[in-house]
């Protein structure tokens, strides 16, 4: 799925594109937030009431993305090749770790 590319590769060219601290933190809580909106929609499907918390992780949590481009000046990776969108998570473990 990410061809034949390493994973350290696409966690360094997703971190070009991420240099501005704004963007950095912007991404820190929206990628997180984007990635346990996932499985809330799965438990929202089997209790109505709860659709909300993940829809509004998931809005917030793009909110944040595309604010933090707009800071940075660039636009996301996943506009040129839609492969980042499955670095974005990897991206933000490494960071955590002190990795990128």
């Amino acid at each position: 799925m990410l061809g034949n590319k390493p994973l350290e590769k696409w966690i360094a060219e997703y971190s070009q594109s991420h240099q501005h601290p704004i963007n950095r933190l912007c991404h820190t809580f929206g990628i997180p937030m984007i990635a346990l909106s996932l499985p809330l929609f799965v438990v929202a499907a089997f209790w109505h009431r709860f659709w909300p918390v993940p829809v509004a992780l998931f809005v917030v949590g793009w909110v944040f993305q595309f604010a933090g481009h707009y800071v940075e000046g660039k636009p996301p990776e996943f506009f040129h090749d839609w492969r980042f969108l499955f670095v974005g998570l990897r991206w933000w473990f490494a960071k955590i770790r002190g990795r990128a």
